[in-house]
């Protein structure tokens, strides 16, 4: 890897900027290629964008930058991102400073900030050695998500066509069913996700086979027929679906039925949801495709209910009629709640450890 410095002034660095949601983002005379496959969506809050043109009407310096340089004599920005936007979008005048844009400053503000120069190592070397140096660089930066290192390795047309269903704003995937994902579409977690559920935890193999395909069709479908199915088996959206498995859930169950009976469904949800017993609401929805009432989260007894029926059985098992410190016995429901048995003094017994697990197991 050859590596060299050189100083770009800001004016420079914005001659052809163009900002296109489709084609791409591009500076530095249509040279630089602003937002190559393997870098993150750009995720700068205002203020931080603001910070950085403050460092540079103060004269301090910024960090330094890093870009790729083609045999073309073209670049592709390996790091500074959001510091290189930041500058950009502010000279296009989409976002101020303390009211002012840039074109609300005097000529010698201005020029200041045109001239002002910018630290940036140009990088040659394989296509591999640049993406290696892309994640040691970034190390020191604002950290790489999983899928945004995945992301450099496996480049090409059907990543970029994936990245336009799930990891932009305002992506299909984000426009119809952001209430059911609960992560970030421009930190790569939404692709994540759904690459996950569609390779059953294999990521890397899945974009390893699909890396030169011509689009990400494939996943989309996919994706749709996920949320298709889970608004048939649960047709009422609730706050507590947001987050959950979904995928996980369509490849197990799917074609068992379920997307037949969603009133019926739904009328178990709706009866779970008004039982007080049910602890963890959101668990309800795995609770009705697997009968496992462990992800409900059922009420226990209390410390108060357990001393209380220990002292009334004296310390005696009901079962083997020892007696027993109250360390070593645990609280049981007499009729449990698949029966309607409720969380209450009267509906507790203490047993021995023993017979207490033997019961469960059967």
């Amino acid at each position: 890897m050859k590596i060299e410095l050189h100083k770009i002034k800001v004016k420079d660095l914005f001659t052809g900027f163009e900002n296109d949601e489709e084609a791409g983002v591009v500076g530095y005379g249509g040279k630089l290629n602003i937002r190559p496959p393997y870098q993150r969506e750009f995720v700068y809050k205002d203020e931080q964008q603001r910070e950085v043109i403050r460092t540079i009407r103060k004269g301090f310096p910024l960090n330094i930058m890093y870009w790729s340089k083609n045999s073309d004599g073209t670049f592709e920005l390996l790091d500074g991102q959001q510091r290189t936007m930041s500058i950009c979008k502010y000279l296009n005048g989409d976002f101020s400073i303390d009211g002012a844009y840039f074109n609300n400053l005097t000529l010698e503000e201005q020029k200041q900030i045109e001239e002002y120069g910018l630290m940036i190592y140009f990088c040659e070397g394989e296509t591999r050695e640049k993406l290696d140096w892309f994640k040691i660089v970034n190390i020191a930066g604002e950290e790489l998500t999983p899928q945004e290192l995945r992301n450099s390795v496996y480049t090409g047309s059907w990543l970029v066509d994936a990245k336009r269903y799930f990891s932009k704003s305002g992506c299909p995937a984000q426009d119809g069913y952001s209430n059911y994902l609960n992560k970030s579409y421009l930190r790569q977690e939404v692709l994540e996700t759904v690459l996950r559920w569609i390779s059953g935890g294999n990521i890397e193999n899945y974009m390893g086979i699909h890396q030169h395909d011509a689009n990400a069709k494939e996943l989309w479908r996919y994706f749709e027929d996920v949320m298709e199915w889970t608004q048939r088996v649960f047709p009422k959206y609730r706050k507590e679906m947001k987050g959950l498995p979904w995928g996980e859930f369509y490849n197990e169950f799917k074609g068992q039925g379920f997307e037949k009976i969603g009133e019926e469904n739904e009328r178990r949800v709706s009866e779970l949801y008004k039982d007080n017993e049910v602890t963890k609401k959101s668990g309800i929805y795995q609770y009705i495709l697997t009968n496992n009432e462990k992800y409900l989260s059922l009420r226990v007894f209390d410390d108060d209910i357990k001393s209380q029926v220990y002292e009334q059985q004296k310390g005696i098992c009901p079962i083997c009629h020892e007696h027993y410190a109250i360390k070593e016995m645990e609280a049981d429901h007499i009729n449990p709640w698949s029966k309607g048995g409720k969380t209450v003094a009267e509906n507790c017994q203490m047993l021995c450890k023993k017979d207490n697990r033997e019961k469960s197991d059967k």
